[in-house]
């Protein structure tokens, strides 16, 4: 959890450095090249404040937690015992009496003072993030702002140094519920433990993160759009075998049941708005006029979207075989990824920068070079791609983790799976 007595004198840029060409030589490939530019970016997020208080020396000299390192997987063979060591340390941190409650503040960000700061700053020393050293006063200065990105990272959140309602409800959550989660995700990752594969993708649901895996080392994140409580996202173990270029959109029975039909009532000019069309089981093409809204009738005709830029799938879809009909997609709805929660899909995985992911995933295959996938993107031609070697796939529900890095993560329980964390309640949405 933390670092070493005898490695204060090196300088962060030294200790990044180290690990990341350790990396490098580690997975031997292309890969890692990748996930040094990704180390790269968090250390630049790490120094945004020299100049100011907040340096190279206090860094150094501290024993808190570091950002996450880009290039750890979430699940790898060393998951398990950072995650074993994580539950030792935290059991350490409740029989100290754990931390205490922040309050809610109206103003609770680089430069403000109040009373409120000085709960926050006990609780950031107790969970490590913030150094002892930094003393307990009501000031939240660049050494508090530091420390509260660390945690916003550790916990998936806009790492922006603000506390803002999801970072407070993070920080409230008691020791001993994060000490619980952590055990109940140790006995998800011993299950897990086994050779994932080479090249294989990860997608954390309750995280809405995907990874791209490669000799071990991350080559690519991708921020995820994963379903909604009412409408979860499965536990996948399958294989990536295709890619749809341009696909159409046919509507699930469940959508059109859930969500068109409501639709049609309140807007019936809806399906031509989004170029949807209708056919009947001899595959004619009807109507909305033809159709009863006011009953389930519509269930029984096919709902098809034609490809384009307002498709719900966007410009690619992935598939693997499962028995829950999923598949991870693009979407025009491009401003969810900016949210922190995001869980408004009816099951499906929505992907972003979903075209850096397809051309690593098509690398190995012949004719998809980069340049021929962004033509046909470009062409609006419907084609399919097969992948030549196939790419192990797991969707896995984590809430809590440790990487060898020394940083223990967690993520709200989403689903109210863990049976000890509070849950997060998703906005509907079109899948």
């Amino acid at each position: 959890m933390t670092q070493p007595p005898d490695d204060r004198h090196l300088s962060r840029r030294t200790v990044l450095g180290g690990l990341a060409k350790g990396a490098a030589v580690a997975a031997g490939s292309v890969a890692a090249s990748r996930a040094l530019a990704q180390d790269a970016a968090l250390e630049a997020l790490i120094n945004q404040n020299a100049g100011s208080d907040f340096g190279q020396g206090f860094d150094s000299g501290s024993r808190t937690i570091q950002m996450p390192k880009a290039s750890l997987p979430t699940l790898s063979p060393a998951t398990v015992q950072h995650t074993e060591q994580a539950i030792a340390h935290f059991e350490g941190i409740v029989a100290k009496g754990g931390w205490p409650e922040v309050a809610k503040a109206e103003r609770l960000r680089l430069g403000s003072r109040q009373p409120a700061v000085i709960a926050l700053r006990q609780r950031l020393i107790a969970s490590g993030d913030l150094d002892a050293n930094a003393g307990v006063t009501d000031v939240y200065d660049s050494y508090v702002e530091a420390a509260v990105r660390r945690l916003q990272a550790r916990h998936g959140l806009s790492a922006d140094g603000v506390v803002r309602d999801q970072t407070l409800k993070a920080l409230n959550v008691p020791a001993p519920v994060r000490l619980a989660q952590l055990r109940t995700n140790l006995v998800r990752l011993r299950s897990m433990s086994g050779n994932l594969g080479a090249r294989y993708v990860l997608c954390n649901i309750p995280a809405a993160r995907i990874e791209a895996i490669e000799s071990g080392v991350v080559v690519s994140r991708h921020t995820a759009v994963v379903g909604k409580p009412d409408r979860a996202s499965p536990d996948i173990n399958s294989r990536i075998v295709e890619v749809n270029f341009n696909p159409y959109w046919t509507v699930p029975v469940s959508i059109v049941r859930k969500d068109l039909i409501p639709k049609m009532q309140a807007e019936p000019d809806y399906l031509t708005a989004n170029r949807i069309r209708i056919f009947d089981m001899r595959g004619d093409e009807l109507t909305p006029s033809q159709i009863n809204w006011y009953s389930e009738e519509a269930v029984n005709y096919r709902f098809k979207q034609d490809p384009g830029d307002f498709n719900s799938l966007g410009s690619i879809r992935i598939n693997f075989p499962n028995k829950d009909g999923v598949y991870m997609h693009d979407t025009p709805l491009k401003n969810l990824f900016g949210e922190d929660m995001r869980f408004h899909s009816s099951g499906c995985v929505r992907v972003q920068n979903v075209r850096e992911l397809v051309n690593w995933l098509l690398v190995e295959t012949p004719s998809w070079s980069r340049q021929e996938i962004d033509a046909v993107i470009k062409s609006g031609e419907r084609k399919d791609a097969r992948i030549l070697r196939p790419v192990p796939l797991y969707w896995v529900y984590i809430t809590a983790w440790a990487t060898p890095d020394g940083v223990t993560q967690f993520r709200d329980d989403i689903y109210v799976r863990d049976g000890v964390a509070p849950a997060v309640s998703g906005s509907a949405r079109r899948g």
